[in-house]
């Protein structure tokens, strides 16, 4: 029964306190000014060297055919630690870091991101 007794004044004092968590759907959370959100790739600045996929250490980007003389860089945001090496290390500063972190999807095919087809004649039926 004194363990019961112990629990009132916190009881109280809670009870007439505001919540400690965020109404989030109907509430944004702040976003700090260098949080590492989704990368995102500039494509006409990227120059499809590569960099960016040998220094991911989640291997979460993979080079793809766009119909350019040199891949660009696909990224899949479920295996994505928002490190920010590939931006980083990108010579052509051509990824950036944005504040984006609501990344929920579906499937796994809504998660991942693929640059525009580039070349002159239509996209290939198997990319």
């Amino acid at each position: 029964m004194r363990k019961v007794g112990r629990i009132f004044p916190e009881l109280i004092k809670c009870l007439f306190s505001s919540p400690a968590t965020v109404d989030f759907p109907k509430s944004e959370v702040p976003v700090p000014p260098d949080y590492r959100g989704k990368p995102v790739l500039i494509q006409e600045k990227c120059t499809g060297c590569g960099l960016c996929e040998r220094d991911c250490p989640a291997a979460a980007i993979e080079m793809v055919d766009v119909g350019a003389k040199r891949p660009k860089p696909a990224f899949d945001y479920a295996r994505c630690a928002f490190c920010a090496q590939c931006a980083e290390n990108c010579r052509s500063d051509a990824i950036e870091m944005t504040a984006e972190h609501h990344l929920a999807a579906f499937s796994r095919d809504g998660v991942r991101w693929a640059p525009q087809y580039e070349g002159a004649k239509e996209k290939p039926a198997n990319s």
